[in-house]
């Protein structure tokens, strides 16, 4: 995505699912490397920000994870993934790491949380539920974000239809705004 934002081919992102930031930060198999969210922001796109499925880190199969994560909560996604928890200090991390790179955006951006939860199994009684960890991002993102960029919470689950239309129509604004 970010080399296609480089290239022209895109003219605002709603960038929803951004789990490659846990596996960066914390050593998982799907990391989009140190770079990612900055191609939008360079571009000076409208772009909407949200923490999917930053409560997990991917790794292979069960036996592939490494031995110092062996103790971590995990779960098995399917034979050939196995997907680890994150911890609060590590959420923490990924909402600094967030903040960082969309305060030097050119363009419009939002960051949309949703306040009850940010996967399919991060919400009440589901396997990576941790309202601490998720928590830590939002405190993490607050403290760190410039105030140029617009910061909103939903009481919602990112997997629910409100949220969608929250995000799809806070990008639509934005590229309304911008004149995009």
């Amino acid at each position: 995505m970010e080399q296609l934002i480089d290239d022209g081919a895109i003219r605002a992102v709603l960038d929803i699912t951004t789990t490659e930031l846990a596996d960066f930060v914390v050593g998982g198999v799907f990391s989009a490397g140190p770079h990612r969210l900055e191609a939008a922001g360079r571009k000076g796109i409208p772009q909407l920000v949200c923490p999917g499925a930053i409560d997990m880190v991917n790794f292979g199969p069960l036996e592939t994870v490494p031995a110092q994560f062996k103790s971590r909560n995990l779960y098995v996604h399917n034979p050939s993934v196995t997907l680890m928890r994150t911890t609060p200090e590590e959420c923490a991390e990924i909402g600094r790491f967030t903040a960082t790179k969309l305060n030097n955006a050119t363009g419009p951006v939002t960051v949309l949380i949703p306040l009850r939860g940010v996967s399919a199994i991060d919400k009440i009684g589901g396997p990576f539920y941790s309202q601490e960890a998720l928590d830590a991002y939002r405190s993490a993102v607050k403290s760190s974000l410039n105030p140029t960029v617009r910061l909103i919470e939903l009481d919602a689950h990112i997997n629910d239809e409100e949220f969608a239309r929250a995000a799809a129509d806070l990008l639509t604004e934005s590229i309304s705004a911008s004149g995009a």
